[in-house]
């Protein structure tokens, strides 16, 4: 965050000085880091549980435990999908060809915005 001191007013820096002022009580009332972990990994240990299984270790092990909690079918992988052949080609670069699957190219795009009409790249 930069904030081009310069350019504010007297009241506005009065006002600046008065919120960083605040903020800094607030950060100094806080207890250390350090020890909010201890506490906190003494009662997960006293409940029986480990940090790393109360609030994981990325989003690994939460996609793992939603995974275990869906039916065997709905686990099941998909099956990939095939290769298409392609249904459209750029006349301008005969290179260039779209098979309608996903985003639209940027060169399509631009012809189709300019009016003409999508059944004009068809390769047939």
């Amino acid at each position: 965050m930069s904030i081009d001191l310069n350019s504010l007013s007297a009241k506005e820096l009065e006002s600046l000085i008065a919120q960083a002022k605040k903020r800094k009580t607030t950060l100094n009332k806080r207890k250390p880091i350090a020890t909010v972990r201890k506490k906190l990994t003494q009662l997960a240990k006293a409940e029986g549980y480990d940090i790393a299984e109360l609030f994981g270790n990325g989003a690994a092990p939460r996609a793992a435990k939603s995974a275990a909690a869906k039916p065997a079918a709905a686990r099941k992988a998909r099956k990939p999908l095939g290769k298409v052949a392609p249904k459209y080609r750029n006349p301008a670069n005969t290179g260039e060809t779209w098979t309608g699957r996903g985003k639209q190219p940027r060169w399509l795009a631009a012809y189709t915005g300019a009016g003409r009409k999508l059944d004009e790249f068809l390769i047939k």
